[in-house]
């Protein structure tokens, strides 16, 4: 498996990095030569990134977190937002506005108009309103549609957040890291991997190759939503009632209950004999 996959990235460009003028000293474990005036990202680190991310991303949302995938570059909008869609989690593609999670009260109130704004188009009230008013809440709902609709239905602090190019999304980092919150980086040789907790080495210019690598973080995704931790299993059988034995008394046995049936044709002869000296008398 991880053969293929390393063919296919190699295909993809994965292994092209920016020009050596341009790099990061701090990438140096991850690149594995130059060519030219290019440096050569090592395969091998990005396979053992992406095998990391993968298990982490699996552990968190199997513990009930979400994953929210930032990609505003315009090589990684499509696949961010793809890769996001395919296991039903949140992604931001087109800007990350400051404080979208330090300041999480303030977008959740702007979601809630961006509800009441699209209230009003469903119901034809936009229209109704003067010329310029209805253009001015067109523009508001474009406007807020744009930037927030892939975080619409976050109702909470994401468990881990996915980035391609860390040196882009630089201000959606130092958010996560102020909250504590892991982060998985797709990082070419200009960006520092001091800013992510898990590093993909990798050509973050190559559509194909981020596509590649969106595609199986979201499978370690959807994967993770089918795991079931150990501790929910034990607190599953804990809650499970015990069967306690029943105290309904024993049925009497086949042999009792013919008894009664033997003694009941002398009760009955006793009877007769009783009612035979009473007509007589």
């Amino acid at each position: 498996m991880n053969k293929e996959l390393a063919r296919e990235l190699i295909s993809a460009g994965v292994h092209f990095g920016h020009a050596v003028s341009r790099w990061d000293p701090r990438m140096k474990p991850y690149i594995f030569g130059k060519r030219g005036m290019i440096h050569i990202i090592n395969v091998k680190e990005t396979l053992k990134g992406l095998v990391i991310g993968k298990k982490l991303l699996a552990n968190v949302v199997s513990n009930g977190r979400d994953v929210v995938f930032v990609g505003t570059k315009r090589q990684a909008k499509k696949a961010v937002q793809k890769a996001a869609e395919a296991c039903g989690m949140h992604f931001v593609s087109e800007r990350w506005l400051g404080g979208t999670l330090t300041n999480f009260r303030t977008i959740r109130s702007r979601l809630q108009r961006l509800e009441q704004l699209e209230e009003l188009e469903s119901t034809g009230k936009i229209e109704a309103q003067g010329k310029k008013q209805g253009s001015r809440l067109k523009r508001e709902l474009r406007k807020v549609k744009t930037n927030l609709d892939g975080i619409r239905r976050m109702s909470r602090m994401p468990g881990v957040m996915v980035v391609v190019d860390a040196k882009k999304e630089y201000i959606a980092l130092r958010e996560a890291r102020k909250l504590g919150i892991p982060t998985v980086g797709i990082l070419d040789t200009d960006s520092n991997p001091d800013t992510v907790d898990v590093a993909i080495p990798a050509n973050d210019d190559s559509i194909k190759a981020i596509e590649i690598l969106l595609d199986q973080l979201a499978a370690a995704v959807a994967e993770g939503k089918t795991m079931i931790r150990e501790e929910d299993v034990t607190a599953q059988a804990a809650a499970r009632p015990t069967r306690t034995r029943s105290r309904r008394r024993v049925l009497a046995s086949a042999k009792d209950s013919e008894q009664p049936a033997e003694g009941a044709p002398a009760a009955a002869e006793s009877e007769s004999k009783e009612t035979a000296e009473t007509s007589a008398q």
